[in-house]
């Protein structure tokens, strides 16, 4: 029997299809949104802006792809998916900036909730982002925030 189930995964005609690092980095930025239990237009206008800035997306290929992550994080369990291919696609440079587009959306509702806080140190951890450049990162978002509100 075991051999059976042996012999029908080797013959299955192809591996799962590969995570696509867009739809990783827009699982996370949903993730680091729904945290606090509340999902509103500032943190979703925030993600499109972040997801459309840094891959160069059209307004419908983001929503496309915001949508494919939130198809993805309703089945999800766990975030190790995601945050090795961050890891292992992404240079260290830009797994910074992914924690400080992390931050951008954790604090689009003007909040930092605890749980906010929690994921993105956690995923800093995954993504091998040490704690010196996750605290820049964050001061980075603040400032920047900051001075959109002046």
């Amino acid at each position: 029997m075991i051999f059976n189930s042996l012999m029908r995964l080797l013959a299955s005609p192809e591996p799962p299809p590969a995570l696509d690092l867009r739809l990783s980095v827009a699982v996370l930025l949903l993730e680091a949104a729904r945290q606090d239990d509340s999902f509103d237009a500032r943190e979703r206008d925030m993600i499109e802006k972040l997801l459309t800035s840094r891959f160069g997306l059209s307004p419908q290929d983001c929503k496309g792809l915001i949508a494919a992550a939130e198809a993805r994080a309703a089945q999800m369990t766990q975030l190790h998916g995601h945050t090795s291919q961050i890891a292992a696609e992404m240079p260290p440079q830009d797994r910074i900036q992914m924690i400080e587009m992390l931050w951008d959306v954790a604090y689009a509702d003007g909040v930092l909730d605890p749980e906010e806080d929690l994921l993105i140190r956690r995923i800093a951890g995954l993504i091998y982002v040490s704690d010196r450049d996750r605290v820049l990162a964050r001061q980075r978002a603040l400032a920047r925030r900051d001075q959109q509100a002046e």
